[in-house]
């Protein structure tokens, strides 16, 4: 009776499910077709009867000044030189300038000239991927977002290459399956890494991961499931790239355990404008009575500016016991929002708390000379992200000739701050005490011998440069043109 009972309802429910599944293959099907249409509607030929390539890069936020901007506009200039009948489009979600605006400021930030014009489609919905709107289960808030957003992009342009360049992994399936778009990625950064898993698992105190977690271990234990589902779910969606590109062999490793496909991933170093920096002249230090200690980096949680504020203060706290040199830390970097900007207004107030008010300056929105200007006076090229995916900031650091003193994790420790051909390129630190005791050792050294480290750190950055950006992006993203 009971079997029978259980038959009686188990192959209804089946067969409603089979319904139900073929229904949404259908539908998914059918706005497929219907996509294709639109696309068919909404391009028109070149002038020599041809349809130009429409290559797209999802980047909500290409006006930004960091990194992943840098490598969003040496992918375009590099793709203008080498293919002939292309349209490079770029869906941004920054309406509040023009598409003129955005390729100038391109140009005045990372010195970045493109040879043919660009199309922007301007989203309205970034709103969406917005962290600020997930107070909690970010992550997967913020993922979510990026479908819908990527489905207004969809929608207002269909390419036939689709290219992620930065991190929203979760619209590659809807581009690919419905939008019938080829696929490649840029990942600067995993949504989700192994090691914030670990860092859950450990309940570690983060920015990422609150103390009301980590002091309950049920809540530890119901985060760590959902990052596991997250990671599941996000290994299929990266799956489902034709090429992915990733910056660092941090990235690299953590890509390959969550993707896993292996046989269409390879490292591309980001572009460092390393040449423009080399230019700046390698000299003695003049001044051994004044020292500065310069930051490069975005004003975000990540980067974690308390810990440089807390190191320099103790370091001045330790010098001016033996009136030492005089010392100046100036953080440079770029600030995106007003969160942001509350976020450099709260440093101003940690400076005031610690009395190193009128010994630290802050830079925001620096011009691309000044920020020159600031790195070849410096003496120290300070960065303190945990581990820091790459480390564009760190690069520049040591093309312009300062000491690099860098976390002791990601992309600095496996890839940038190592030994060339033998010789010591830089230093490493993790904590607010290991950051003042290197600062104090490197100002220590005579000048001939941070000459010497400078020298080698210069020699070492080449495998950095926009040339050999080019050469490693096109071999890349080659099986997305065949």
């Amino acid at each position: 009776a009971c079997f029978r009972l259980l038959c009686s309802l188990l192959i209804p429910a089946l067969f409603l499910s089979g319904i139900l599944c073929v229904c949404l293959v259908v539908l998914l099907w059918g706005i497929r077709l219907w996509i294709q249409q639109r696309k068919k509607r909404l391009t028109s030929a070149g002038k020599d009867g041809k349809r130009p390539l429409l290559i797209a890069f999802f980047h909500p936020y290409c006006n930004a000044g960091g990194g992943g901007e840098r490598v969003l506009w040496c992918a375009i200039r590099t793709l203008q030189k080498k293919y002939r009948n292309i349209t490079c489009v770029v869906y941004t979600g920054d309406k509040d300038a023009t598409g003129e605006e955005i390729v100038e400021g391109a140009f005045r930030r990372f010195n970045i000239k493109l040879t043919h014009p660009v199309k922007f489609v301007f989203l309205e919905k970034r709103y969406l991927v917005e962290a600020s709107l997930y107070p909690h289960f970010t992550l997967l808030g913020q993922s979510l977002g990026s479908v819908f957003l990527g489905w207004e992009a969809l929608l207002k342009c269909v390419p036939d290459i689709y290219i992620d360049s930065m991190g929203y992994a979760f619209t590659l399936p809807l581009f690919k399956y419905l939008g019938g778009c080829r696929i490649g990625c840029y990942v600067h950064y995993p949504t989700i890494s192994t090691d914030m898993l670990s860092v859950v698992r450990n309940q570690d105190t983060r920015f990422n991961n609150a103390a009301f977690i980590t002091n309950n271990p049920l809540f530890s234990k119901l985060k760590l499931i959902y990052y596991y589902l997250f990671a599941f779910m996000y290994g299929l969606v990266g799956s489902c790239s034709d090429v992915i590109m990733v910056n660092s062999s941090w990235t690299l490793n953590h890509i390959l355990s969550l993707w896993r496909a292996g046989a269409c991933t390879s490292v591309v170093y980001p572009p460092c404008d390393v040449q423009t920096f080399l230019d700046i002249p390698l000299e003695e230090e003049k001044s051994t009575s004044e020292h500065s200690i310069v930051s490069v980096g975005q004003f975000r949680p990540e980067k974690d500016h308390p810990l440089q504020i807390r190191a320099f203060a103790k370091l001045l706290k330790e010098k001016r016991r033996g009136q030492q040199p005089s010392l100046k830390l100036i953080l440079i970097g770029g600030c995106r929002n007003q969160q942001d900007e509350e976020r450099v207004n709260n440093l101003k107030r940690l400076c005031e708390e610690l009395g190193v008010s009128n010994d630290v300056m802050f830079r925001i929105n620096t011009p691309f000379e000044e920020l020159k200007r600031h790195l070849a006076e410096a003496t120290i090229g300070l960065h303190t992200m945990w581990n820091e995916h790459f480390g564009i900031g760190v690069v520049e650091c040591m093309a312009a000739g300062t000491v690099i003193l860098a976390h002791n994790s990601g992309g600095p420790k496996l890839d940038i701050v190592i030994p060339y051909e033998g010789h010591i390129t830089g230093f490493l630190a993790e904590n607010e005490d290991g950051y003042a005791e290197m600062m104090a050792y490197i100002l220590s050294l005579s000048p001939e011998k941070r000459l010497q480290i400078r020298e080698n750190a210069r020699r070492s950055v080449h495998r950095f440069s926009d040339q050999h950006f080019e050469e490693t992006f096109l071999l890349s993203v080659e099986p997305l043109f065949k």
